[in-house]
């Protein structure tokens, strides 16, 4: 992966699994991202560190085509994101603050709901197998709105892998989630990032954003101010590092 300047007028997206060229967004007088360039490379993670309002939930809402961007362009597994959302969103898993759950569903209603939606093959068999994996086998007939926070968390990450996705966009997945929940959150990750599944994660837990990590990038009021392959840094200066680009 690298993360460079690149040309605005550029129009062919290069053979990578996320492609960002000046990619912006404001709201109102406001600027959430001024031009960000970067590449993540088909099966790498991506973990993007940064302050609150540094533009990190504004970033993953672009890739994921839950925004438009005001300037830039992106192309995920090179599909432009403004041109063919609808195809960027079957190749992407998402989990956000927000569950995007239907609290009166139960787990297997929610799941089957976007199941139907991707079209998934052997649906119930598939629901079954993401259940076991975020381990709420025991609840799968509950409803989602008696569930815990930390639960629906868990269903979120069931419905972002059901149909399998290539890309994972995590934004802060296990914020809000007390101390066992975040341990469980973290093995279950560890379980989606197998293979060559592509991850872009945003997250406050150095810890836990570097051990995952192939790349690491410091994202401060709307640009990339830092980016590096993880084996080329330190883990245990990197607090010095952050400090340095967000004083």
């Amino acid at each position: 992966m690298r993360l460079r300047a690149m040309n605005d007028t550029a129009h062919t997206p290069p053979p990578r699994a996320i492609e960002a060229q000046g990619l912006a967004r404001s709201f109102g007088g406001r600027r959430a991202l001024a031009g960000v360039d970067l590449g993540v490379g088909h099966g790498e993670c991506l973990t993007v560190f940064g302050p609150n309002g540094a533009g990190k939930t504004t970033l993953i809402k672009l890739l994921a085509t839950l925004c438009r961007p005001s300037a830039g362009r992106a192309w995920v597994d090179g599909m432009d994101i403004r041109s063919q959302s609808v195809e960027v969103r079957r190749r992407l898993g998402v989990v956000t603050h927000s569950t995007y759950l239907y609290n009166e569903l139960t787990v297997s209603e929610n799941l089957r709901f976007y199941g139907r939606m991707y079209r998934i093959p052997d649906m119930e068999q598939r629901i079954r197998e993401v259940v076991s994996q975020v381990r709420l086998e025991s609840r799968i007939h509950d409803r989602v709105g008696t569930l815990s926070h930390g639960m629906q968390k868990r269903v979120s990450i069931a419905r972002a892998v059901l149909h399998n996705p290539s890309i994972l966009l995590l934004d802060e997945p296990e914020s809000g989630l007390d101390l066992h929940a975040a341990l469980m959150m973290r093995d279950i990750l560890d379980t989606m990032n197998s293979g060559d599944r592509t991850v872009v994660m945003t997250t406050h837990n150095m810890e836990r954003g570097l051990a995952i990590a192939d790349h690491v990038a410091i994202l401060h009021r709307g640009r990339i101010v830092y980016h590096a392959p993880k084996r080329e840094i330190e883990v245990s200066g990197f607090q010095g590092i952050y400090s340095q680009h967000t004083s």
